[in-house]
């Protein structure tokens, strides 16, 4: 173990060179620039508006009432010179905002690029802006507030195109700048790292390093793991332990805790899948995966359910009956002993409390959420973007170690672009793994060009091969290896989520203590088999939940931004029922193809009206539910009324009139796409576990049902939705695998000493 606790910062990860911008043109950058120019534009007074083409004018008592009610609203208000440079401040007069946007069009994948490119060029024309947004003069040339205008007639388009357009631009934006404005993290007091700065200890990994050359590299081994995340973590400890050679390759690299909690900018390149940019096909769905060494497991918010009951009972139900045995609460206990696994240390903070408290009050069920921590209390808010205390037993902490120090070797860096087969034998063997290994720079670094590294063809021969790419990589995998069971890929869960924040009359800098500390289960059976939703609160690094707060105005969004330090953001995580898919598109890359459905969606809509009479009842002074043609609801009584045997009122709590009208607005607007936007952070099921071929992909013991010696053990295997942050429920499935893969390796070394 290495401790840095010296640094009083963590060390910057560089970032690769942008990319020259020629993937649009020069009219084409002009168009998209003036748009999200107009969605967090420069806001002055109309007298002292010096350019009407890139200032947005508004009347002094419209900028006095702004002033006035920010002043009220505020704990900390800015004071009026720094309120005025605020609302002057002009993102596109930025570098890093820029940048940020530039990387952020980079990531997106070409056919999309292009898709957006098409747009842009046809309401560049004057025909097309005629068509495209109602005026004759092309969008570019118009001045800030009728491109405003046209944004706003966007969002409540028929036309679907347009809507879509839409999102994409504040999406951009609104992410761009919750991350790059000085002066706005400046006022709202939100820091990268936290002020106490003290790194925990890292484990000193010995990534095994190849020369360069132009034959393939070979390693032999017992069994080789690709992927090292919470599935392939668990199997690598159990097997090392058991004596075996092992082998774990990942296409992520290795950041200690000195690196860690990373910049924003640095964490989407580097810690994430698609570099924080996955999207379902259709756009409906944001999803959050980890793409790193230690998999989702290195950037996850601790939480360590165990699967219910019902969820149990639903798969045994398929024919898997190990899920109701004590052998499987054997394997959930044993993954949640070796990582400290408990809820008596936490400390909650104010949006947990929401939780709790709220359901106290409206007599429904919450409870803490245990935490993966080994016991301490780990008030942490930067989990999200690597946990630089150690005290999180993720894969990186606990698992890997632990299977390093039993023998097993990594290698880091390494694409796995097919499982290798015994071609001579008349049945479909497993014998290794093919990938392509991309060394650190000279100077350990990952963000140079690869032209300046070792680019090496590496196989790893082995007697079982265990796929653990986790659940979109995975299928994936097997597909390139030629596996032809048309359950792979299929089955695709999400966990969709609808998202709420709501302001309180306090202090509370929301990024700061543990991220998911508690759960309101009331609404996790609305159909009486087992679907529903669990109410919990979520991450807080600001652009994370800035992103897809409502826009309505470019003046409404920028001074609800300002009030984040006194926001909650809330999440409405649904155990859905219906299903979607995963696939490569022509080159190889990830499609995610998956859109909630009606029933699911319903759950949410469900889910969101609890979430906000718990917010109410917690004395939130304005609720924003993620739907765009929803209002938010502003309390109009911000004080707490006398007793009601000293005035005869009788608090009416959530049948407040007010509030119960706003909520009959919300139910009936729903909660579809694209009014309403969806997240994930769990992905499940791509490559089904079943009792028999014509149902999944893999058997009971988790050996795909086409080849001897092939093995896949992350959550892609789960037969249908958890129900609960899957971390745990992958684990201790990955230990009944591993288990039984050791097993088989002591039988056939035992046959050949006989």
């Amino acid at each position: 173990m290495s401790v840095s606790r010296h640094l009083v910062a963590p060390i910057p990860t560089p970032l690769p060179e942008l990319k020259p911008g020629t993937y649009l043109s020069e009219t084409q950058w002009q168009v998209l620039l003036a748009l999200i120019d107009a969605v967090i534009p420069s806001i002055v007074v109309e007298s002292e508006a010096r350019d009407r083409k890139s200032q947005l004018p508004i009347s002094k008592s419209q900028y006095e009432e702004a002033y006035e009610r920010t002043k009220r609203s505020m704990k900390q208000p800015p004071d009026r010179a720094k309120f005025q440079q605020y609302l002057e401040a002009r993102p596109l007069d930025n570098p890093r905002f820029l940048r940020l946007l530039k990387r952020t069009i980079q990531r997106v994948p070409d056919s999309s690029r292009k898709q957006l490119g098409a747009v842009l060029s046809i309401i560049a024309t004057r025909l097309g802006s005629l068509a495209g947004t109602g005026y004759y003069t092309p969008l570019h040339e118009q001045p800030v507030h009728v491109r405003e205008a046209i944004i706003q007639s966007w969002n409540q388009s028929w036309v679907t195109v347009w809507p879509i357009i839409g999102k994409a631009i504040l999406k951009m934006a609104k992410v761009s700048f919750a991350q790059a404005d000085p002066l706005f993290l400046e006022l709202i007091g939100y820091k990268e790292a936290p002020e106490d700065y003290r790194p925990g200890p890292s484990f000193e990994f010995d990534f095994m390093q190849f020369e360069a050359g132009h034959e393939i590299e070979t390693v032999d081994t017992d069994v080789v793991i690709v992927g090292s995340g919470c599935g392939g973590a668990v199997c690598a400890k159990v097997l090392a332990e058991a004596g075996h050679r092992v082998v774990v390759v990942d296409k992520g690299y290795y950041f200690s805790t000195s690196q860690l909690p990373m910049a924003t900018e640095a964490a989407n390149e580097f810690l994430y899948e698609g570099n924080g940019m996955v999207q379902s096909a259709d756009g409906s769905v944001t999803i959050v995966a980890g793409s790193c060494w230690g998999g989702g497991g290195s950037i996850n918010w601790s939480v360590s359910l165990q699967p219910q009951g019902f969820v149990r009972q639903e798969w045994a139900d398929q024919g898997l009956d190990f899920f109701m045995t004590q052998e499987f609460q054997h394997c959930l206990d044993r993954v949640c002993d070796f990582m400290g696994v408990s809820d008596a240390h936490i400390r909650h903070n104010h949006r947990a409390n929401v939780i709790l408290n709220g359901s106290k009050k409206l007599g429904w069920a919450a409870k803490p959420c245990p935490q993966n921590t080994g016991g301490a209390e780990h008030y942490c808010g930067n989990c999200t973007l690597g946990c630089s205390s150690g005290q999180k037993q993720g894969p990186t902490v606990s698992w890997l170690p632990a299977a390093a120090k039993a023998g097993a070797k990594f290698i880091e860096g390494f694409e796995a672009s097919e499982v290798l087969f015994d071609k001579s034998s008349r049945s479909k063997q497993a014998v290794g793994v093919l990938g392509t290994w991309i060394s650190r720079d000279k100077d350990g670094n990952v963000h140079t060009p690869e032209s300046g590294r070792v680019k090496r063809q590496v196989r790893v021969k082995a007697k079982k091969v265990i796929v653990a790419c986790g659940t979109l990589h995975s299928p994936l995998l097997l597909m390139r290896s030629g596996l032809k069971n048309p359950h792979i890929g299929k089955n695709l869960h999400l966990h969709p989520v609808g998202q709420m924040n709501a302001s309180f009359d306090e202090d509370i800098k929301g990024w700061e203590g543990g991220i998911l500390t508690s759960v309101c289960t009331t609404f996790e059976n609305l159909d009486g088999k087992g679907h529903g939703v669990k109410l919990e609160p979520s991450s807080m690094v600001p652009y994370m939940f800035l992103y897809e707060h409502p826009w309505k105005s470019a003046l409404q969004w920028k001074l609800d931004a300002l009030r984040c330090r006194q926001m909650d953001n809330f999440i409405a995580i649904s155990r859905d029922r219906d299903t979607g898919r995963v696939y490569p598109d022509e080159s190889g890359r990830l499609v995610v193809e998956y859109t909630p459905s009606a029933f699911d969606r319903k759950h949410i809509l469900a889910g969101l009206v609890g979430l906000a009479k718990l917010c109410y009842v917690e004395g939130a002074t304005e609720i924003w539910p993620f739907i765009q043609n929803v209002p938010s609801f502003v309390r109009r009584r911000r004080r707490p009324e006398p007793p009601s045997d000293e005035t005869g009122h009788i608090d009416q709590g959530v049948n407040d009139p007010d509030f119960a009208a706003w909520l009959g607005t919300l139910e009936r607007a729903g909660a579809s796409f694209p009014g309403a936007t969806f997240s994930s952070a769990h992905q499940m099921g791509t490559c089904r576990m079943a009792a028999h071929p014509a149902r999944g992909v893999v058997g009971p013991e988790g050996r795909a049902w086409e080849a001897r010696d092939l093995y896949v053990a992350d959550a892609s295997v789960f037969p249908s939705a958890s129900g609960v942050n899957p971390m745990i429920t992958n684990m201790a499935i990955a230990d009944w695998i591993a288990r039984g893969v050791s097993r088989d390796l002591k039988k056939a070394r035992l046959r050949t000493t006989l």
